[in-house]
């Protein structure tokens, strides 16, 4: 007896249909075939309990300053933009404690039970200077109006474990003297060329094998300028922290049988602030205690 063709037709696509693979298992059988690259990948995945520090520097800074005509022998719009893209980082990542910052170079501080990115070094990494060098781009106008940015700059990062808060300590209070010691050689290098008209050479050399105390000397007795007095962003660099302030804010309300009226609000919001101040000793830490968290061992 003689089948439909129709009918037949149907059996032979049907038996087609299940034996060729679908697309989607042909994809997954060609993605399988090259996953074993990811095999190369090394772990790179923080080391529990300890704090996390993202540091990054500025790359050919001196070369960047001079470009930009930037003030010797501190320029407070550099600073300020420094300061500002940290905050931006901050705000993106939220578990950073705190941050200090000088020059051309800033720490971030990520806290001891963060696991932001599963711990991985090169993420956290990443992320800082991306989230940072945009920024600077960003919120360079802010700081600069008019005067062009001639080419983007550059920073490069790394990242390093302390296990306790006194190495952390001990890691800040580091880069607070490197701040300290750079900011009197500068101050007394630039101060000697551009008030005592020394060329660059001839102040080098002056400074050449000289103490803090003998610049110091040299800034007061031939200058009249207390070192102590100068400005303390200069001399401290920039400690950013999360505090809660007081806000207060102004809004409309419409109140039955009155109408429209103003009322003052006051709240509280989680804020990263800056301060210039002294984070070597006790009293920053003991007025912040929240900062660090307590040892484990």
């Amino acid at each position: 007896m003689l089948r439909p063709v129709s009918l037949l037709f149907g059996r032979i696509t049907n038996s087609c249909h299940r034996t060729l693979p679908s697309t989607s298992c042909v994809r997954a059988m060609a993605k399988s075939k090259y996953e074993y690259v990811r095999d190369f990948e090394t772990d790179d995945t923080c080391l529990r309990n300890c704090y996390i520090v993202v540091r990054l520097d500025g790359r050919n800074f001196h070369r960047f300053a001079d470009q930009h005509k930037f003030t010797k022998p501190n320029d407070d719009r550099a600073l300020g933009l420094m300061s500002r893209c940290a905050r931006s980082v901050m705000e993106e990542l939220e578990d950073i404690a705190v941050a200090y910052g000088q020059s051309d170079e800033f720490s971030f501080v990520f806290k001891r039970s963060t696991n932001w990115f599963k711990r991985r070094a090169s993420k956290l990494m990443t992320h800082v200077a991306s989230q940072f060098s945009s920024s600077y781009v960003f919120y360079w106008k802010e700081y600069f109006g008019e005067q062009s940015l001639l080419y983007p700059p550059g920073f490069d990062g790394r990242v390093v474990l302390y296990p306790s808060n006194r190495n952390l300590r001990d890691y800040l209070s580091w880069r607070q003297a490197d701040c300290h010691i750079n900011n009197l050689y500068n101050t007394t290098f630039w101060t000697l060329v551009q008030k005592g008209g020394l060329s660059n050479t001839q102040a080098k050399d002056r400074l050449s094998g000289t103490f803090s105390a003998d610049k110091n000397e040299i800034l007061f007795s031939e200058f009249n300028i207390n070192y102590n007095n100068e400005c303390p962003l200069h001399r401290k660099g920039t400690t950013l922290i999360w505090e809660k302030v007081d806000e207060t804010l102004t809004k409309k309300v419409t109140v039955p049988k009155e109408g429209e009226k103003e009322v003052t609000v006051t709240r509280s919001r989680r804020k990263v602030v800056a301060h210039y101040c002294d984070i070597i000793g006790d009293s920053f830490w003991n007025e912040h205690p929240d900062i660090l968290e307590e040892d484990s061992f």
